[in-house]
């Protein structure tokens, strides 16, 4: 293989590694700082214990995600600099925000949140976790404008005759609110945190019914349980009207992602969305399909009626536009990870249903394998996002920023093959490491449950404060 292969093999094991974290993150701040506020409001000592287990979870989920995330910008200047000259000026403002505004707002909240349980006032400290939880999800907003810039990039010019290395100019920045606020930034950020609550509850769900299945700490998981599940079940719906809407921006900005979504070849009216389907799906021959009829075409043009345009026609188009290239992604993934995204999440949503009638009416059963479900609901929205990014990012090939740059033409030139197997292989092994390291931390503090802490206790503490003493760690 060479450097260009391997270096999309390498930002792909990070970018999907690193997103195992992000979404769990993303939701459980949230929930977190929701318990402490029922806590705030209530004084139940079960809020408190969720609040204390919850967020000692999201901490060791945030580091994780802190420092497997580091390594996705140093590949920014060293696989891709190519790409980094180009569009540098732009991709790095809300890069450079995203460190300078969203990144220290958390960390330092969040600080001030694990220290000062006994040394902030108790409102204090409560707005403290809101801040933190506010920041990580700015955070994602400036991550995925930079992303969306590459989806369709707007707010731009391009400076002919930059560098010698890039013959064709270098993108410069002329409105920073376009790269932000554009159509795209803002469905694809609502799509992206309805998604990390569905993440979020299913993890607060599936470890709350392994306890419940084992009586264990019911007066904290039972309450747990309910929250996750309505979180899972109420993110899924903004999930799918926002996928909805993202389908038909998508469907407007980049016609041969939709396409190669539902692997149309020929344009046609009342499209219908496949199931399932046993073929090889190249266009060459039929494809057995069990379909839904015209709901392809209502997700890419909000009627059931509307045209949707093939693959083969697309082509041609921008074949006249842009010149003789294969401008068709990989057909096959660009199917199946549609298709399991939206499984996945789905199925998610289903056991979250399903744990809400099991255990209604201060019903509790008991069945190990209802704890064995649990887990496995973890897992499913970790598996719908992955494959969401698997297909965001490789039906928009060949293009690395659509319409603009070739992803040939982003890769470093001074970068050698052997160079970028060694840096994968170190980088795997190091991830692999870190995975087990994460795994036994949540593990242990999961079996363990919440602490035995009461309202009182705390109370007390925020009291007996003393303001000159220096902040210490709270758990």
């Amino acid at each position: 293989m060479d450097a260009l292969e391997l270096a999309r093999w390498q930002f792909a094991i990070t970018t999907v590694y690193h997103f195992l974290m992000v979404p769990i993150t993303l939701g459980l701040s949230m929930l977190v700082a929701g318990f402490q506020t029922a806590w705030y409001r209530t004084g139940k000592d079960e809020y408190l214990r969720a609040t204390k287990f919850w967020g000692k979870l999201f901490l060791i989920n945030f580091a994780m995600g802190v420092v497997t995330g580091i390594v996705q910008e140093f590949q920014f200047g060293m696989n891709w600099s190519e790409y980094s000259r180009f569009v540098g000026d732009i991709f790095g403002a809300p890069l450079a925000m995203e460190g300078l505004i969203a990144f220290f707002l958390e960390s330092t909240f969040l600080g001030l949140w694990i220290f000062g349980w006994d040394r902030l006032p108790k409102k204090v400290h409560l707005a403290t976790i809101w801040a933190a939880a506010i920041g990580t999800n700015l955070s994602a907003f400036f991550i995925l404008a930079a992303n969306s810039w590459m989806q369709h990039p707007t707010g731009y010019v391009v400076d002919e005759g930059f560098s010698p290395l890039n013959p064709t100019g270098r993108a410069e920045l002329t409105n920073i609110f376009d790269v932000l606020f554009q159509r795209t930034a803002l469905i694809t950020f609502s799509h992206t945190i309805t998604a990390a609550f569905v993440t979020a509850g299913s993890f607060m769900l599936g470890i709350a019914l392994w306890h419940l299945v084992r009586q264990r700490h019911i007066e904290v998981m039972r309450p747990s349980m309910k929250v996750g599940a309505w979180t899972v079940i109420i993110a899924f719906v903004g999930v799918a009207v926002t996928g909805h809407f993202q389908a038909q921006v998508m469907t407007e900005q980049q016609p041969m992602k939709m396409a190669a979504a539902e692997a149309i070849y020929q344009t046609g009216e009342n499209v219908g969305f496949s199931l399932f389907s046993l073929g090889t799906l190249d266009g060459s021959e039929e494809t057995f399909r069990i379909q839904i009829p015209g709901l392809a075409s209502f997700l890419a043009t909000n009627s059931f009626n509307g045209q949707v345009e093939g693959i083969d026609d697309i082509q041609a188009d921008l074949e006249e536009q842009f010149g003789p290239a294969d401008y068709s992604p990989n057909i096959p993934i660009a199917y199946w990870s549609f298709r399991f995204m939206i499984g996945w999440g789905a199925l998610a949503a289903l056991v979250a249903a399903a744990s809400l009638f099991a255990f209604r009416g201060g019903r509790n059963p008991t069945a190990r394998w209802v704890g064995t479900i649990g887990i496995v609901t973890i897992f499913l929205p970790l598996l719908a996002n992955s494959f969401g990014w698997i297909f965001t990012e490789m039906a928009r090939q060949p293009w690395v920023v659509y319409g603009l740059e070739l992803t040939a033409n982003g890769v470093s030139l001074a970068t050698s093959p052997a160079e970028v197997w060694i840096s994968m292989l170190v980088l795997t092994l190091l991830y692999g490491g870190l995975a087990v390291v994460e795994v036994a931390l949540l593990m242990k503090y999961i079996k363990l449950g919440p602490p035995e802490v009461t309202s009182a206790d705390v109370n007390q503490a925020y009291d007996d404060r003393d303001n000159d003493k220096p902040l210490t760690f709270a758990y």
